[in-house]
Parts: C-alpha cells; structure tokens; sequence
C-alpha cells in the first residue's frame, strides 16, 4: 500500500487501497460488534462454543416439537372429519335399526 497523498487539506489515494482499506475496516468493525454482542448476553468466555451449541440443540429440539404438535393438530382434526362421516353414514343408512 502506497502512503496517501495531502492535497489541498484532503487525502488522496488509489480507489483499489481506499476499498481495500475500507473493507479492512468493516471487518475489523463486525468482529468487534459480534465479540460485544456474545458478551452482552453472556455467551463470551471458554464456555461460548459450548453454550452456542447447547441453544442450536435446543432451538432443533423446539422446532421439531412445534412441528410435530402441528401435525397432531392436523391429524386429530382429520380423524374427528372421518368419525363425523361415519356416523352420519352410519344414522343415513339406519345400520343399528334406529330411525325412520
């Protein structure tokens, strides 16, 4: 990298090293903001890795629970259609000798 140029009060340098330079900057920035973030909600020290893990587990686990209740909800709704069928078609043709 070239050392920068003053002209006129204002730096001046190559666009290539300006966008370098930037990027730098913002990855620097972004590593800071995420360390800052983990340690505001507690999750900095040895133990991070492990805690990080441990909430994906149980993210899964409740993702797999809230599926698997939907589809209970689903097939119980389901079921009481087909017995509500039933009975009617059982009442319609009179199977049990009730009815006119």
């Amino acid at each position: 990298m070239s050392p920068p140029n003053l002209q006129n009060g204002t730096v001046v340098m190559p666009r290539d090293e300006f966008e370098r330079l930037l990027e730098q900057a913002a990855e620097r920035g972004a590593e800071r903001g995420a360390k800052r973030a983990l340690t505001d909600v507690g999750l900095n020290g040895d133990d991070a890795a492990h805690d990080i893990r441990d909430l994906r587990g149980l993210l899964d686990a409740y993702n797999t629970a809230k599926h698997t209740a939907w589809e209970t909800v689903i097939k119980m709704i389901a079921t009481g259609f087909l017995l509500a069928l039933v009975a009617s078609a059982i009442t319609k043709l009179k199977v049990f000798g009730g009815g006119q």
